[in-house]
């Protein structure tokens, strides 16, 4: 069943671990050439938008693996155990991230309108915030963010090699303090960072739309799709030791279960933001709903309730769904998807307002990408041990079990 799904949606390629390097490579950077030539052709805007759209998908993906990584290690569990190495794999292609971030700063025109003084002066609410959205303080806080995270990624991934290594050792409880110091202060960095970077990235796009509950709403998306990647690449590599090892039956649940919170939570933020604005009824707030929801796109607002809540909610309702670990990649592979429209609906609007379109760019770029950091993903998750072997937690028998 899994396979057929994956086939359907496109994502084959992109789920087969074992496919060569050099495949993946081929199609991501031709499947972006193209998206190139062709903006370059017919016009950059929709390549630009495209591309921004792909980026902050991927980006969603390795920023919520580091985000679920220090969750784990500040709560503890087997469930995280089970997945860490995964998730630290994912933590570490944001090199990459930072590099495939250049061609936005060099779109900035195409993408925000903030960035052309001719717009600025002619607009007194952008004049108002000109001491924010400004390019040389865009690129400052852009750094920031990227130092940010990459520093908090490197030194989690440092100290978990070192706690492995010195099993048995006095110094190994050093490394765990100091793995729960940087959590405890690095998710805190995180939701400020990327609070910031969704209003810069993704928010400004419309600079006279604003929303306090944004970046909550891009920081619960971001968890829930690391979620659903990891559960796929568990399925993935199921028959694999040493995770064939410690693939309980209660573990696939307590993801299910995880992944489950994350969807009430992400749908209770996306409400009550619509919910406030809505009641408000302010000038400067509808018209951002106004463009999502006519013209066609309210079609895609129904798609995503069904597909980004109403149906894995049900499902995961399910005992059974949440157990077995078929029917919880299913559902994880349905919001991976969900993942890529939602960020579809909040970028490709502002470029087409008045009707719903969709651009071969808007396919060709996140398969592009995702090809791409799907190669530099594999490579670095074939570098260490799919678990961490000497965690105790993973030795342990379930008592459920």
């Amino acid at each position: 069943m899994i396979p057929r799904i994956a086939q359907s949606l496109g994502l084959e390629l992109m789920l087969d671990l074992d496919a060569s390097e050099k495949r993946r490579v081929i199609i991501g950077a031709g499947a972006l050439l193209f998206c190139l030539l062709w903006g370059i052709i017919f016009g950059l805007s929709q390549f630009f938008h495209s591309y921004l759209m792909a980026y902050l998908f991927w980006l969603g993906v390795s920023l919520g693996c580091l985000a679920v990584l220090m969750l784990h290690h500040l709560v503890g569990g087997s469930w995280g155990a089970m997945i860490q190495r995964i998730l630290e794999a994912g933590t570490r292609t944001l090199p990459l991230l930072a590099v495939l971030f250049i061609p936005i700063l060099l779109g900035m025109g195409f993408l925000y309108e903030w960035a052309l003084p001719s717009v600025v002066a002619k607009d007194e609410i952008l004049q108002a915030k000109r001491w924010y959205l400004n390019t040389p303080f865009f690129l400052v806080r852009a750094v920031i963010f990227f130092a940010v995270w990459l520093v908090i990624a490197h030194y989690l991934n440092r100290w978990s090699q070192r706690h492995e290594e010195t099993a048995g050792q006095p110094i190994q409880a050093t490394y765990r303090y100091r793995i729960q110091t940087l959590s405890a202060g690095g998710i805190l960095a995180y939701g400020l960072t990327m609070s910031f970077a969704s209003f810069d990235w993704a928010m400004s796009l419309d600079a006279h739309w604003y929303s306090t509950m944004y970046g909550l709403l891009f920081i619960t998306s971001q968890a829930l799709s690391a979620f659903a990647f990891a559960i796929i690449v568990v399925w993935r590599l199921a028959d694999v030791p040493p995770l064939r090892n410690v693939l309980t039956t209660q573990r696939i649940h307590d993801l299910g279960n995880m992944l489950f919170a994350f969807i009430m939570l992400w749908a209770y933020l996306a409400f009550s933001q619509f919910l406030i604005i809505w009641s408000g009824n302010t000038a400067e707030e509808v018209p951002w709903y106004l463009h999502r929801s006519q013209g066609g796109w309210q079609w895609i607002v129904m798609l995503l309730f069904l597909v980004h809540f109403a149906l894995p909610f049900v499902l995961l309702l399910m005992r059974a769904m949440k157990r077995s670990l078929p029917a919880l990649t299913a559902i994880a592979i349905i919001l991976f998807i969900a993942h890529v429209l939602d960020q579809f609906w909040l970028v490709l609007p502002e470029l087409h307002p008045s009707r719903f379109t969709i651009h071969v760019m808007d396919i060709l770029a996140p398969i592009g990408m995702g090809s791409i950091w799907v190669t530099l993903y594999v490579k670095l998750l074939h570098q260490h041990s799919l678990i961490p072997l000497e965690d105790r937690r993973l030795q342990e028998v379930s008592d459920h079990e």
